[in-house]
């Protein structure tokens, strides 16, 4: 892509434009919920449906001239449906967020209870952190992984949903690097009358694969982003049944938003049909092995890993125990130095602050789209280690940043 005609009318955003295109080209996307789509999307997210107001639903809308931004809708709607099994899809949400909004405004009154992860133990933002809406409009209490295992508490969930009470209980996480037993946080939220809100934002695409367990059909609601592990148009979707669709729909909008990102809902439309080809099966598969890879070769060179390794795409690196002195923000910026791009986060049990934790979260969706494969990953896994383990050594990274000039032109990103 060009950008010629954005040049001629804004030549500081069309530079803008170029440079970060060259960065994803030239740097190793590690961060677990990025990924790079498909030209096709992205072609589809650039059309002229981000001129169309579409408020409403396909065939319901407010304004006329819908009908096309109707047929890329249900498109998008029945090709999910297919996708995850669901009963009822709302393709609108904005983000992964507002689709959890959308879940809240449904079903909850302000006051009510939350019971979700804890921030630092896996948790998202929108599960009731304090910064964000929902810490601000509900009551929250959280559960946590095992200290010992690194893996969800159950008993600890079921006791803490038993004293608190909760209306709603929220599974699915941002960094929790394993399976998830969806049916077992039914039970429980059977057992104390309360809704569960499974978001996989994350593992999307994992999920319609069939390489990671599917809580459609299990929660009363699903909750997703669409531009992760799906690689489908940037946005969110919402998945339930037929019972919960007439409040569903309405929370979405005109509940939570106004008129839906038509152009985005057409790069959903393409990205979906993408992962009902084969291909998308083998692109999920490779991801798991690659993050089970890199993860064991991480562990190879000393590295503590959350719950001892990923069942998913990310794995999650506790740095205290072998690089004590070492903070996730001090290996974020080495690494993005040498060109690969991953953050750091905090890890159960944290010692330090949010801003400046003590691990690091690396995922391989977006590696494992460039045509990476576990040797490439393990290769990843060691160029990791030596610029932790040197990150202040400007010798190693160059050496290492020279390496990974090699792989990104090895594994082209958009030919």
């Amino acid at each position: 892509m060009s950008y010629d005609t954005v040049r001629d009318v804004d030549p500081a955003v069309a530079d803008a434009l170029t440079a970060e295109r060259e960065r994803q080209e030239d740097t190793l996307a590690m961060i677990a919920s990025e990924n790079h789509v498909s030209e096709a999307v992205m072609e589809a997210q650039s059309s002229e449906l981000t001129n169309k107001y579409a408020e409403g639903y396909p065939g319901e809308r407010y304004y006329a001239g819908c009908e096309h931004a109707d047929t890329v809708e249900e498109l998008a709607i029945e090709r999910a449906k297919e996708l995850w099994g669901a009963d009822h899809v709302n393709v609108q949400p904005h983000s992964g967020t507002q689709a959890n909004m959308g879940v809240y405004l449904a079903v909850l009154e302000p006051g009510d209870k939350i019971l979700s992860m804890e921030l630092e133990h896996g948790g998202h933002l929108s599960h009731g952190h304090p910064a964000n809406f929902t810490g601000q409009t509900y009551e929250v209490e959280q559960y946590q992984v095992d200290a010992e295992t690194g893996y969800i508490d159950y008993e600890g969930l079921e006791e803490t949903a038993e004293e608190f009470d909760p209306d709603i209980i929220v599974s699915g996480y941002s960094a929790y690097p394993r399976d998830i037993e969806f049916e077992e946080i039914q039970r429980v939220a059977d057992s104390v009358d309360a809704y569960h809100l499974a978001d996989i934002a994350h593992t999307t695409g994992l999920v319609a694969a069939g390489v990671h367990s599917s809580p459609v059909g299990v929660a009363d609601f699903v909750t997703g982003s669409t531009h992760k592990t799906i690689r489908a148009g940037r946005g969110g979707i919402i998945m339930t049944t037929e019972e919960h669709a007439e409040d569903i729909d309405p929370a979405v909008f005109p509940g939570g938003q106004g008129g839906p990102l038509m152009h985005n809902i057409a790069g959903k439309a393409v990205g979906f049909k993408e992962a009902l080809e084969p291909e998308f099966q083998e692109y999920a598969e490779q991801t798991v092995a690659n993050a089970k890879a890199l993860g064991d070769r991480l562990q190879e060179h000393g590295f503590s890993l959350v719950s001892g390794g990923t069942d998913n795409h990310l794995v999650l690196v506790d740095l205290r125990e072998s690089h004590p002195d070492t903070t996730g923000k001090d290996a974020e910026e080495a690494l993005e130095e040498v060109g690969i791009v991953l953050n750091a986060n905090t890890v159960p049990g944290e010692t330090r602050s949010a801003f400046n934790p003590s691990g690091i979260r690396v995922g391989t969706p977006a590696l494992t789209t460039r045509g990476f494969d576990e040797d490439a990953c393990r290769e990843v896994a060691d160029l990791i280690y030596r610029v932790v383990d040197n990150y202040d050594d400007e010798a190693v990274k160059s050496e290492v940043s020279e390496r990974v000039d090699e792989l990104t032109d090895e594994f082209t990103l958009y030919d």
